[in-house]
């Protein structure tokens, strides 16, 4: 189906967050009208938001019962999220921002996923292809684009040419759609997500494993080695398997203070960077640059781009990222850590006395292995525990032997929680916000709660 055979056809949009206006848009910029749906009840929308609605002169359906007005649609475009589940299908045919992008798009795609990593490998990949194409004076573009990157998907899809890079991150909720696999899959640790989404793991699964289904022969699948889902979901498709691990030898791995890439088995090994020379934290991110040095070596880049783009890569906002340094206690905001695999990478990537803030809105998470790296790590000094599932974290760290941290609970805003970080913190600490849980019992968003965490900081 091409955008010319929607003329005439009843389309929907279904979600009006950011990629349903961005596909909107896209619509109308083809002469194609479509309604706008969503369950959030129309006054409950800001005025600003209510006005630029209204502005695009299009019907739109919103409230809890809006799908429900969906027969006699042709086509609908489903936002991230919304489950297909809730929809009816009967003769409607059903795509999304991304399947649309994958089935029109002219370039070479490299698709990462994963559990987490997702962001910090695809700007990865970025950063060493552009330093790439620099250095060469390559006529090729490369985009980053998807959950992360500057542009929407469809804004770029028709000045993209056969030799251009397109790096796509990409969720469970986008995979689901697809039906075509990138040139280059990209599969990161896979461990359990959004299972408030997902009827279970197995379903996750399941959404996950388009990311190398579809490949052919002439594609490749970069492997996390370390983690059995990921294994599991790599071995699917046709694509060439290529692995990565930080444990033992692969295509790209660590070993002594290394990381070494053999891309393929005509190469010879060659030592591209040592750790100690990144700017990256936490041998989690050691995942992350074995991930993204393999998909940049099988797209063409040498290893004096990938070194140098590697050593300069400071990370992103939110992810284990360095805010500050007060009074000699440092700072360190991992918002975007909502699960407990990912508290417990950035807990493990530090040797100094730590301060860590956990805890927020429930995503049905198990935190066992949470609770018994706490209590067996010594250099732990304060527990904050905020939000919801504070009770639930503690029972966790209980039932693996207890902690001999200092445990601080009742904090329900920023303040609070720094008025306990200041009680405790001492020059040589680190003060490590990495909640494990979502955001919304306290704040709008995991960016919202990065951000309060790093103005209090001033306050210190």
């Amino acid at each position: 189906m091409k955008i010319d055979d929607l003329q005439g056809k009843l389309v929907a949009v279904l979600g009006f967050g950011q990629e349903g206006r961005a596909v909107t848009q896209y619509l109308l910029r083809h002469g194609i009208k479509p309604v706008l749906f969503d369950q959030r009840p129309w006054q409950e929308w800001p005025a600003e938001d209510q006005r630029r609605i209204q502005a695009l002169g299009l019907n739109f359906i919103f409230g809890p019962d809006a799908f429900l007005e969906l027969k006699g649609f042709d086509v609908a475009f489903r936002s991230p999220g919304i489950k297909i589940s809730q929809l009816t299908t009967d003769n409607l045919q059903l795509t999304s921002q991304a399947k649309w992008f994958f089935d029109h798009c002219p370039a070479k795609i490299i698709g990462v996923t994963g559990t987490k990593g997702k962001g910090t490998t695809a700007s990865l990949i970025f950063e060493i292809l552009n330093r790439q194409a620099t250095s060469y004076k390559l006529p090729s573009k490369t985009y980053l684009t998807g959950n992360i990157g500057t542009t929407q998907p469809l804004k770029i899809l028709e000045e993209l040419k056969a030799d251009d890079w397109v790096i796509y991150e990409l969720s469970s909720f986008q995979l689901q759609d697809l039906r075509k696999s990138p040139h280059i899959g990209v599969v990161l640790m896979v461990t359990s997500e959004h299972l408030d989404y997902h009827q279970n793991q197995e379903e996750y699964l399941a959404a996950k494993a388009a990311i190398t289904k579809f490949q052919l022969e002439s594609d490749f699948a970069i492997i996390n080695a370390d983690f059995p889902n990921s294994a599991a979901i790599g071995k699917q498709g046709q694509g060439q398997k290529l692995y990565f691990s930080t444990q033992n030898p692969a295509n790209c791995w660590v070993h002594n203070g290394e990381f070494s890439l053999k891309a393929n088995t005509s190469a010879a090994v060659e030592v591209f960077i040592k750790t100690q020379e990144l700017q990256l934290r936490g041998e989690h991110n050691w995942q992350n640059v074995c991930a993204a040095a393999l998909a940049a070596a099988i797209a063409g880049a040498d290893i004096k781009s990938i070194h140098d783009a590697v050593a300069e890569f400071r990370g992103l906002e939110h992810r284990l990222e360095f805010a500050a340094e007060k009074r000699g206690v440092k700072f360190y905001n991992d918002s975007f850590s909502t699960t407990p695999e990912t508290a417990i990478a950035a807990i493990e990537s530090f040797f100094e006395p730590e301060i860590v803030i956990l805890g927020g809105s429930s995503k049905n998470s198990d935190f066992t292995q949470l609770g018994r790296i706490i209590a067996r790590k010594a250099n732990i000094k304060a527990l904050i525990l905020i939000g919801e599932e504070a009770p639930k974290i503690n029972q966790a760290i209980i039932n693996a032997g207890g902690t001999k941290a200092r445990l601080f609970t009742g904090a329900s805003s920023t303040p609070e929680i720094f008025e306990q970080v200041k009680s405790v913190a001492e020059a040589g600490d680190v003060v490590l916000l990495s909640p494990a849980c979502a955001s919304f019992d306290m704040y709008e968003n995991y960016k919202d709660r990065g951000l309060q965490f790093k103005e209090q900081i001033q306050t210190f």
